[in-house]
């Protein structure tokens, strides 16, 4: 009380509302991967979590794409080729890595992504068809444990880990092992969820084998960490990469020669641009040819010859072959922002998406949604009319009664969180009646807030929630001696309609 000795008017000020609940952003990915650069203003940002906004900005501190390099090789029999023309088969073969993270960006912002973090592991190496090497990622999650913000986590990398060599379970266990951890990450931080890709779910003969390796293969420590991840199916023609994006440089130049002989063969057939053609493909015979040559060569071809334009736009289709993890996270963004965390993010169309690579129909999502060990893959699928949309919102702890759906899992991971912050301003404070009815009432508003914004069911407050916490409700006098405060929190959570049934019967016409 203070103490007065002048005598005068004094005002006092008292706190009418108290302490109040802040809500922690429920939609901010972090990704993870390799980037074109790490340096930006001086400043070497590998294995540095920074926070971004848009694409422009990604481009401007990370870099562009990495410039994917073919082989090229002619056969006899087009029918086991990546391209047909003229009776030729066209074979590619991939010979440097396809760094997916910036394509994953663009996925993200074009389906409703805003803020994220990126976290990059290095640079580009165009040394490898594929990634080997799974330690920088391991080390970025370690690295991820201190950054408070991030509520999502994604790695579109990890289908790289791919020998493309031997039974499945092997050519794919790098991949399977990056993602055991990410789940773990996720399950053991408690505040974060994870949204991953079928590695290889775009080859139709394999569909059955490749998720049930994948089920079988990714496993974290704890089941009840499968709570805290979500996996989706199959993947998706996109259209996120455009005709600008390939050229001659995505070719490799010991190619070259194979190339110009594809293109000869047309002349052979069709000698209408021949004189063009034939000066175009100079430099692409030539033994050290420049490349504003060959950039101008590029040109001419895709302009004129049928069989080079095949070519770029096979690796083109190549490219927009993409998993659909990153467009998902772009769509809980969107989901949150507009709806809340608590709607599930399903029954939404995917931008710039074309047709996933294969077609489920509801026989086929029948073991995917619910399969007999819970690990429930979410589907996509295409439907006449409505496009091609999200078809699933279980995790892959599908047994489970109260962690089966993404929305219930990530809401209260959103109640948890913001909770566990406000809570924090009573730590040292004295454990008395006076603290547990401030407790009880800043977290009873904050609910109540939620309830009325549709965020927990019920027809009334107090059917949506109950706030405990006190002597004799939820602590004992030895607990207040250790200075233990516990709060008691429930909590009805929407879960979606997923199931809907409608019956018809037919009744007596009536006179």
């Amino acid at each position: 009380m203070a103490t007065y000795r002048t005598p005068g008017v004094y005002i006092q000020e008292l706190d009418a509302f108290g302490n109040s609940v802040m809500p922690i952003p429920t939609a901010i990915p972090v990704f993870v991967g390799y980037t074109e650069k790490t340096f930006y203003n001086g400043s070497d940002l590998a294995n540095k979590p920074v926070r971004i906004t848009s694409l422009v900005e990604y481009e401007e501190i990370f870099g562009k794409n990495s410039q994917s390099v073919y082989s090229v090789s002619l056969t006899s029999d087009g029918s086991e080729s990546d391209v047909s023309f003229n009776g030729m088969g066209v074979v590619l073969k991939q010979k440097t890595t396809n760094y997916r993270l910036y394509g994953g960006m663009r996925f993200f912002f074009e389906n409703g992504g805003g803020d994220c973090y990126i976290l990059s592991v290095g640079t580009y190496d165009g040394s490898l068809p594929y990634l080997t090497n799974s330690e920088p990622f391991n080390d970025a999650l370690l690295l991820l444990r201190k950054e408070m913000e991030p509520s999502l986590l994604l790695i579109p990398d990890v289908v790289e880990f791919n020998t493309r060599t031997g039974p499945l379970k092997d050519r794919l266990a790098e991949a399977y092992k990056i993602q055991s951890a990410m789940i773990e990450h996720c399950g053991s931080l408690g505040s974060r969820f994870a949204i991953l890709d079928i590695p290889e779910g775009y080859q139709e003969a394999d569909q059955t084998s490749v998720i049930d390796q994948f089920r079988n293969s990714v496993e974290p420590i704890l089941p009840a960490y499968n709570g805290y991840a979500a996996v989706y199916y199959p993947w998706l023609r996109t259209t996120v990469y455009q005709t600008s994006d390939v050229d001659y440089k995505n070719l490799d130049p010991a190619c070259y020669a194979v190339v110009a002989d594809l293109i000869r063969t047309e002349i052979e057939h069709d000698s209408t641009n021949k004189a063009a053609l034939e000066k175009a493909l100079v430099p692409f015979t030539t033994a050290s040819p420049k490349p504003n040559e060959l950039e101008q060569a590029d040109k001419v071809l895709v302009t004129l010859s049928k069989s080079y334009k095949l070519l770029m736009t096979s690796i083109l289709e190549r490219l927009n072959l993409m998993g659909p993890a990153s467009a998902m996270a772009g769509i809980y963004t969107k989901i949150d922002t507009t709806e809340g965390v608590w709607k599930a993010p399903a029954n939404v169309s995917v931008q710039s998406v074309i047709e996933p690579v294969i077609k489920i129909d509801d026989t086929a999502q029948q073991n995917l949604n619910a399969p007999v060990d819970g690990k429930a893959v979410c589907a996509i699928r295409n439907f006449p009319g409505r496009g091609v949309m999200v078809w699933g919102a279980r995790t892959l702890d599908g047994n489970s009664q109260d962690y089966r759906y993404v929305n219930v899992r990530r809401t209260l991971i959103f109640l948890e969180q913001s909770i566990k912050e406000a809570t924090r301003a009573y730590v040292f404070a004295p454990n008395d009646s006076s603290t547990w009815n401030s407790v009880q009432s800043t977290l009873s508003n904050f609910l109540t807030g939620i309830w009325k914004q549709g965020g927990l069911a019920g027809d009334k407050a107090s059917d949506a929630f109950f706030v405990s916490v006190g002597l004799g409700a939820t602590m004992t006098g030895a607990d207040v001696s250790a200075g233990i405060m516990p709060v008691s929190v429930k909590v009805a959570i929407s879960h979606p309609a997923e199931f809907i049934v409608i019956t018809f019967e037919q009744e007596m016409q009536k006179v």
